[in-house]
Order: C-alpha cells, then sequence, then structure tokens
C-alpha cells in the first residue's frame, strides 16, 4: 500500500507507507485480558491476607487436632478429644457461656450510649465538633492495659470510689473482679468503635430528612426513632458487631479486672498454652471461640439486614 506525497516540481507522486505504533484498544468486555485484570490487580492483597490470616488461623485449627500427653508434651497424632472434652465439660460451657454473656451486655450498652453521643456529635458545629470527636478517640491512644489498671486503681478497695463512700458514712464496696467491673471497662474500651461507625452514617444522611419529619409534626424523639434511627442500622450493625468482636475475645482487661475467678475464654487460652503447656487444648478453646464468633455475628448480622431491607424496602 502507498499514499501519495506532494511534489514541488510536478504532480503528486506516490511513496511508501511508514507504520506508525499500535494503539492498544480498550478491553472486550468477557475477554480473557478483562477478567483476568480484577484477579491480577487482587493477587497481592489477597496473598498478604492469606500469609497474615488464614496461615496462623490454619496451623492452630490443625495443631487442635494434635495429641498431648503431660509427659511427653504434644504429639503429632490425630484426635478429636480436646473438642470433646470442652463441649461435653460443664467448666468451659460456663466460661463460654460466660464470655458471651459480658460481650452481649457490653454491646447493649455501647449501643445505648453511643448512638446519641454520634447523633449529638453529628449535630455539633465546628470547632467543638472537632475537640469531642478527638475526646471520643482519645482513648484509643492509650494502651489497654494502661487503662485496666487506671480501672483497678480506681476501684480498688484504696481507690478514690471507694475513699468517697467512706466519707459518705457507707462501707467500702467490693468492686474488682467482678463481671460488672469487666463490663464497664469493655464499655469505655469498645466505645469509640460504636460511635465513629454511627458518626459515618449520620453523615451520609441528609439532615432534609429529620427537618421533614418535623415539619409535619413530628416530635424530636419520634422523628429521631422513627425516622433516622432506621436509616442507620448499617452503622449500628457494623459497631455492634466490632465491639462484640472484640468484647469476646478481650484478654488484658477480663484477665487484669477479673482476676482468677472469672474466668473468660482469651484467658482459659492464655492459661493452657502458657501455665499448663497444653497447646491441642488451647488451640482448640481458640478455634470454638472463633466459631462460635461468627455464628453468633452472621446470625446478628442476618436478622438486622433482614429488618434494615423490610423497614425500607
Amino acid at each position: 500500500m502507498s499514499a501519495a506525497l506532494p511534489d514541488t516540481d510536478g504532480p503528486v507522486v506516490p511513496g511508501p507507507v511508514v507504520p506508525g505504533p499500535a494503539i492498544p484498544g480498550p478491553a472486550i468486555p468477557g475477554s480473557g485480558a478483562a477478567r483476568s485484570t480484577p484477579l491480577l490487580l487482587s493477587a497481592p492483597a489477597a496473598l498478604l491476607f492469606g500469609a497474615l490470616i488464614l496461615t496462623p488461623l490454619l496451623l492452630t485449627a490443625l495443631l487442635s487436632f494434635n495429641e498431648f500427653e503431660h509427659a511427653t508434651g504434644r504429639t503429632h497424632g490425630f484426635t478429636l478429644g480436646h473438642y470433646a472434652a470442652v463441649l461435653t465439660d460443664g467448666y468451659y460451657l460456663e466460661i463460654f457461656l460466660r464470655t458471651f454473656r459480658v460481650a452481649a451486655l457490653a454491646t447493649a450498652i455501647c449501643v445505648v450510649v453511643g448512638v446519641p453521643e454520634a447523633y449529638i456529635l453529628s449535630r455539633m458545629r465546628n470547632p467543638w465538633r472537632s475537640v469531642f470527636l478527638l475526646v471520643v478517640l482519645a482513648p484509643l491512644l492509650v494502651s489497654v492495659v494502661v487503662r485496666a489498671f487506671g480501672w483497678s486503681m480506681l476501684l480498688g478497695p484504696e481507690g478514690p470510689v471507694n475513699a468517697v463512700l467512706t466519707a459518705l458514712g457507707f462501707a467500702r464496696a467490693r468492686m474488682l473482679y467482678s463481671e460488672g467491673t469487666v463490663i464497664v471497662a469493655l464499655v469505655h474500651v469498645m466505645l469509640p468503635f460504636m460511635i465513629i461507625p454511627v458518626w459515618t452514617s449520620l453523615q451520609k444522611l441528609d439532615p432534609a430528612v429529620e427537618q421533614a419529619a418535623l415539619s409535619f409534626g413530628a416530635s424530636r424523639g419520634t422523628a429521631v426513632l422513627r425516622v433516622v434511627a432506621p436509616q442507620i442500622l448499617p452503622g449500628i450493625l457494623s459497631g455492634s458487631l466490632i465491639v462484640f468482636g472484640l468484647s469476646a475475645s478481650a484478654f488484658a482487661i477480663p484477665g487484669l479486672l477479673g482476676g482468677r475467678r472469672l474466668k473468660m475464654v482469651a484467658t482459659i487460652v492464655y492459661d493452657q498454652y502458657l501455665s499448663d503447656l497444653n497447646w491441642p487444648m488451647g488451640a482448640a478453646v481458640a478455634v470454638l471461640l472463633l466459631a462460635a464468633n461468627l455464628i453468633i455475628m452472621l446470625t446478628y448480622h442476618r436478622v438486622v439486614e433482614g429488618h434494615y431491607r423490610r423497614r425500607l424496602g
């Protein structure tokens, strides 16, 4: 093929065509390149997730099926005895029930306290919004262990709370090493994880919706409960799942404020690994805690999400 080149002394003379660089066209939907591009882009994150999350969980699950002898320690024989011992022993079942009861109560209190706090925070104007948002996030900058020690000093026999009770003529109260103390400390630690998701949902909500309800004669409480609350259910769901999961697997607060008598699942895992050196039993307890957590959280997610879809269509 040739192209016409202009000649200054005569007619147009045909000349050779010089091929230009090829410009790749867009990938056709459904082609091999279009299908493989998302896989290639997500491969590094998937490999990192598998190396840091899935591999330790798989190794822990495999460890839970090893046999254990007090004289020789862990052996490589296969057994289901550790799971049978946990599921049939009332001591372990009581600890699991206590763990989920404490986690559920801490989650409920965080919902009751955190949702109104997030609503008030969303209605603030700068600079007060930034100040109070910093106040909400400030506890996350302090170690959980430090906060647990702070609660133990505050509620201890010689702490300020008992000093006030004594000054008022009351007897000293024994507040440490109880479920109530553990729940209060968990609420203090987990409250930011409830406030932030709810506050994020409120930021996406159009304020005109609430104003429309008020203009039709609804009270402030009715507008919040009937109009605002159903639309921020995803934020409440996210926050409650985070709080419940972290509370059920918490170790520092139950270990420091619950003492040796108020056992929770995380402290049992610690004891099995480092005190009894029964690693397979500790792994079995950890796997059962993970499985129970997933079942409870997925069931809760399904119920709340179904209610949200039915409510908003």
